[in-house]
């Protein structure tokens, strides 16, 4: 999705253009973090309290201290420069709400899946959706929790069969800057691909 609207800045009529991201990824993977730290206004979350329910259904061995989760979206915004503003669309990471993110990647211009490397399991389903999804560009995120990555990029890619020209970057979506990069990364690439897209038509 990408519109576009008026502002003024006080001198003059300036076009700014928005554009839809998805952050996708699994359960716990940090993707409300993500976008928690470079929303530059307070973010939308659906976060609810973890109940028994969950019990069965979520594993939170590595994650112990995680108490609540996102059921339908987070929702953030990021001005990158005069002309172009960003929203972005955090997807639930468990199985029983996949039936909402065809609805949120409705006119996105690219996705982010977040990985937690210590449970790469619960990034298959994530990776599969967009490679499956070919319209849809979209890179790899791996988040470093506790400041250490589990593997490589390339055992990432080769565990979760991430397509060669996907991008795969390292992060930590704590720190604004960090997830800044991420942010860019994903752009220059959806970029690129809309760039070839057109070529080949």
């Amino acid at each position: 999705m990408v519109s576009n609207d008026f502002s003024s800045d006080g001198k003059s009529n300036r076009k700014k253009m928005s554009s839809k991201i998805v952050i996708a990824g699994g359960f716990g993977a940090g993707k409300t973090t993500l976008v928690s730290s470079v929303s530059e206004i307070p973010p939308v979350t659906t976060e609810a309290v973890m109940t028994e329910a969950s019990i069965g259904h979520d594993d939170t061995s590595i994650t112990p201290d995680k108490k609540t989760t996102t059921v339908a979206m987070d929702f953030g915004r990021i001005t990158i420069d005069d002309e172009l503003v960003m929203y972005m669309f955090g997807t639930p990471g468990q199985a029983r709400f996949w039936f909402m993110w065809d609805d949120l990647v409705r006119g996105a211009v690219g996705a982010v899946v977040v990985v937690d490397c210590r449970r790469l399991a619960d990034s298959f389903d994530a990776v599969d959706y967009f490679e499956t999804n070919k319209r849809i560009p979209y890179i790899v995120a791996l988040n470093r929790f506790e400041g250490r990555l589990e593997y490589t990029t390339e055992q990432v890619r080769e565990a979760l069969e991430v397509s060669p020209e996907v991008p795969i970057i390292d992060f930590d979506a704590r720190h604004r800057g960090s997830g800044g990069e991420v942010l860019k990364t994903l752009l220059r690439y959806a970029l690129e691909h809309n760039r070839a897209g057109e070529t080949v038509a």
